[in-house]
């Protein structure tokens, strides 16, 4: 980290000033245990303030309180925007204000918490987690049939070995620090989760105050071109990795049989006698699935809301060029009983005059004469060249592509035609060279190979030509 990032970091970050504040104890305490450990999303205001106010109330010495505002004076300050601990709004189509944390402050509740001094500090589990990550990316990309081939075969040998040692009665239990360890890191990782659902929901939000300033800004822009950038920008929403992995979460909390799957594996683990069971992480599935709904609602409101901000934007140019209309109307109304005595002048460089005289004349078309007697018969023309013509069929060199190169990756097309050698020659590779497919990038290099290709003849000929490097999507 750079000095003077870390010093801009202290000054502005809300979080860190959240650390600094006086009253952070009291900050961290209360709106950790009603929206972190009670997985709230937005709560109104009239609520939230009697819940702080309660808390003021147990915590404060009457003779000598250590916080002598109110609870709503706190809320302001908390909520103001140099603070930036909670964010205060009127949802859609209701009058009554709301208030949230923002992601600053779930990142310091999240790091205080992490303070406390856990039971024991496991190493193994996460070891083999960042081991078998590694793993399931080089399984992933690897390119190679061969080599994947040879990987799942060995994982198959793996599993039979299992298989035949728990048919023979040998059973391998896990020890019960390594169950704890696990289960610790379960806990760690769904609390994490949780809070991320904040930032998630944070960044959506930046893009939607995004898409209200272009909307703002688009000066000189036709309705068409803002409207196609709107749509083109939530699509690019929808194609990042954070939107797509939220999307797969989102279709795993829908999913009734992965929902029911997750509470039973949950269910057998806390039954273990070497777990402690943490009773919150029984209901963490519930908590997940209500924390995505709400971000899902939350992005669906503001789609909402830059869908009526578009309207409004819209009628008011409509309404613009109306009244322009409309001004041109009353000027010429003005103007029809005393109209101006100059007229309209236009520059024009010159006028096309066709005078009728300058046209030619008719003249009857010539007779061409044909002479139909005689008539020998010719030689017919060779014809052989339209029946030799070779058909490369393109969706079976797509096929081939797909067996080889796995989703986004890439190879060279000389390593493909030793999977799937050329059959039918030159076109095969011209084939392979023009294919053309949304699913596929063919690159041609400007650095030269050499592979070797069967005629039609049979005979086997040398083809130089330019490295084609072909991507899949």
């Amino acid at each position: 980290m750079e000095y003077e990032h870390v010093a801009a970091l202290r000054k502005v970050h809300p979080a860190w000033k959240l650390l600094r504040a006086d009253n952070a104890a009291l900050i961290l305490c209360f709106l950790g245990e009603v929206f972190a450990d009670g997985n709230r999303g937005s709560v109104p205001a009239p609520e939230l303030e009697a819940a702080l106010d309660e808390f003021l109330y147990q915590i404060n010495d009457p003779q000598n309180p250590d916080y002598p505002k109110s609870a709503k004076d706190y809320l302001a300050d908390w909520a103001d925007g140099s603070a930036g601990f909670l964010r205060r709004f009127y949802p859609l189509e209701d009058e009554v204000l709301h208030y949230e944390v923002t992601p600053a402050f779930e990142k310091a509740y999240s790091w205080v918490r992490s303070l406390g001094k856990r039971e024991f500090v496991g190493t193994q589990s996460r070891l083999e987690t960042v081991v078998e990550m590694l793993r399931s990316i080089v399984r992933g990309t690897e390119t190679s049939p061969e080599k994947r081939l040879e990987d799942l075969k060995a994982q198959r040998e793996a599993i039979n070995a299992q298989i035949a040692a728990v048919e023979a009665g040998e059973l391998e239990f896990m020890d019960e620090t390594k169950i704890r360890e696990l289960y610790q890191q379960i806990g760690i990782t769904a609390r994490e989760l949780l809070s991320d659902f904040r930032q998630v929901e944070e960044n959506f939000r930046e893009q939607y105050r995004t898409n209200r300033e272009h909307i703002v800004s688009s000066v000189g822009k036709s309705q068409k071109e803002v409207l196609d950038d709107l749509v083109r920008s939530r699509s690019e929403i929808n194609q990042t990795d954070e939107g797509k992995s939220f999307g797969a979460f989102w279709k795993f909390s829908l999913s009734a049989s992965s929902q029911e799957e997750l509470r039973d594996l949950l269910a057998k683990v806390s039954a273990l006698s070497a777990v402690d069971t943490d009773r919150r992480l029984l209901a963490i599935p519930n908590d997940w699935a209500e924390a995505a709904d709400r971000t899902q609602r939350a992005v669906r409101k503001m789609s909402e809301q830059l869908r009526r901000f578009l309207d409004d934007w819209l009628r008011f140019k409509n309404r613009r060029v109306l009244d322009l209309a409309n001004s041109i109307t009353a000027n010429a109304l003005k103007m029809r009983d005393n109209p101006p005595e100059i007229g309209m002048y236009i520059d024009i460089p010159g006028i096309a005059i066709s005078l009728p005289f300058e046209r030619p004349l008719y003249q009857k078309p010539a007779q061409t004469s044909v002479d139909s007697q005689g008539i020998t018969e010719g030689e017919l023309p060779d014809d052989e060249a339209l029946f030799n013509q070779m058909f490369v069929d393109q969706m079976r060199l797509l096929d081939n592509l797909r067996q080889v190169i796995p989703p986004r990756a890439s190879a060279e097309l000389e390593d493909i035609l030793e999977v799937y050698p050329i059959e039918q020659g030159v076109e095969e590779v011209l084939g392979y060279m023009t294919l053309d497919d949304d699913a596929l990038e063919i690159e041609i290099e400007a650095e030269e190979t050499r592979i070797q290709v069967k005629t039609n003849e049979g005979d086997l000929k040398t083809l130089k030509m330019p490295k084609v490097k072909v991507t899949r999507k």
